[in-house]
């Protein structure tokens, strides 16, 4: 049997073996990516209308939100940006197993005028002259992404690693990071302070932040450099019949539909 059927497997089970006919004395929580707030927030909505039971949510880099899981917080499912991450946490016993539940890209987020196309978009990072923002790796997974794509870089061109990896401006995602005003897109107010000329993040982050910034540049990233990230879940060992449902709601067609409609590749609905 395979491991994603094993997962939904237990789930189901989980689900039979309570009475959901017994009042819930309050909804489920969740921690997910940064990333994800748009399109999991709709999630949690749609949860909250079909069950009567509103989501409690927290978003935030991913390495962080896993951080204060370790350190005591028990939000009953975590959805992290990459599969690491969920996967640490089981391997501790908090919770198991890890299912894939949806697939992101890396985008480049350019200023209006900057001169680059996809074509010429390794040209342009190692140009000195061109300030490149990113995530801030370990705390969140986009910069971890973000210096694959510099490794990759390497592959291409050597040399390219080391001066990415030294003008690279880890403007996002950490403990420490300057946070944007509430209701600004981070990304799109890290473009409009003019904190960078292009920035790496997720295409699904460069698609909000073009929507409040129009006149941003939204550059996919070539073949050769492209960078894919895996979207991984896990549920709390106790958290009982809500966490579980909250996580099958996540990955059934309606919660995938949602999902897809903010760019994430989501695999489970149904032709």
């Amino acid at each position: 049997m395979s491991s994603s059927r094993r997962w939904l497997g237990t789930g189901f089970a989980l689900l039979l073996s309570c009475s959901l006919n017994v009042a819930q004395a309050e909804g489920p929580s969740l921690f997910a990516a940064g990333s994800l707030k748009a399109a999991l927030g709709d999630v949690a909505r749609a949860y909250g209308t079909a069950y009567g039971s509103e989501v409690t949510t927290r978003f935030g880099p991913s390495g962080l939100l896993r951080q204060a899981i370790e350190e005591g917080e028990s939000p009953d499912v975590f959805a992290s940006a990459n599969m690491a991450h969920p996967q640490k946490l089981a391997g501790a016993g908090w919770g198991s197993p890890v299912a894939l539940f949806a697939r992101n890209q890396l985008c480049g987020l350019a200023q209006p005028g900057l001169a680059v196309s996809s074509d010429t978009l390794l040209d342009v990072l190692l140009d000195p002259e061109v300030r490149v923002g990113t995530s801030t790796p370990k705390a969140d997974p986009s910069g971890d992404y973000a210096w694959q794509l510099f490794e990759r870089a390497e592959a291409l061109r050597p040399g390219s690693f080391a001066t990415l990896d030294a003008k690279a401006l880890k403007l996002t995602g950490g403990p420490d990071s300057a946070k944007p005003p509430a209701g600004r897109n981070p990304y799109a107010w890290v473009m409009d302070e003019q904190r960078a000329d292009i920035f790496l993040t997720y295409c699904t982050n460069a698609v909000l932040a073009q929507r409040e910034l129009p006149d941003l540049q939204l550059l996919s990233i070539p073949a050769s450099l492209a960078v894919g990230a895996d979207y991984g879940l896990v549920v709390r060992a106790d958290s009982g019949t809500e966490g579980w449902r909250l996580a099958l709601f996540i990955l059934s067609p309606q919660g995938q539909e949602i999902l897809a409609g903010y760019g994430f590749v989501a695999s489970a609905i149904p032709r």
